[in-house]
């Protein structure tokens, strides 16, 4: 029995191996016109000029949105402190219904938030959007003119870095960051 475990096991790693070879061998017999440009839209979306006005847009959606949300909230308190100042004095049955009505309304408030989370995603993807669409059509466009077969994001949505490390000779070569601002017609 051990030995059928060695022999498979053997097999696997000789054929993940002999994958791995020709995979190897083909991706560097094919990769001869392959040309790697990267670009960091993040940075050239911060860069626009018209970023400025979205993000106090934004910013002004926000405040009020919460100024809506603190109004509510507020009423809920106030709606919580009522109940409790006669919580000692009322039946049992006027307590269970008060209890449920302010169960309610802490739902409303909690359906509120969401629904201003969600108002807010969507006026930014409103707002946002042109401008990533701008940016996405100077990439293909600059794309195009340098013969490049893919152009890589150089970091995720969080911030993190994807491409850690290129050559200095390459980041002047594939580095179409600031190409990409140009065609914008932008000029840092």
């Amino acid at each position: 029995m051990n030995k059928l475990i060695h022999k498979i096991g053997f097999l696997a790693v000789a054929l993940v191996m002999m994958t791995g070879f020709t995979f190897n061998t083909q991706a560097q017999s094919s990769d001869a016109g392959v040309k790697i440009g990267y670009v960091n839209p993040q940075s050239i979306l911060a860069s626009m000029p018209e970023m400025k006005a979205v993000q106090q847009r934004i910013q002004n959606f926000t405040a009020k949105k919460q100024q809506e949300l603190s109004q509510k909230e507020a009423t809920f308190q106030q709606e919580v402190m009522a109940y409790q100042q006669k919580a000692g004095v009322i039946s049992a049955d006027a307590k269970q219904k008060e209890e449920e009505r302010l169960g309610q309304l802490q739902n409303e408030l909690l359906q509120a938030q969401q629904t201003a989370e969600s108002e807010l995603q969507q006026r930014r993807n409103e707002l946002v959007g042109p401008l990533l669409q701008q940016i996405g059509n100077a990439i293909d466009k600059v794309s195009k003119e340098m013969g490049l077969s893919y152009v890589l994001n150089t970091t995720t949505s969080s911030g993190d870095m994807i491409i850690l490390y290129a050559s200095p000779d390459y980041q002047a070569k594939y580095d179409i960051t600031q190409k990409v601002m140009e065609e914008l017609g932008m000029f840092n």
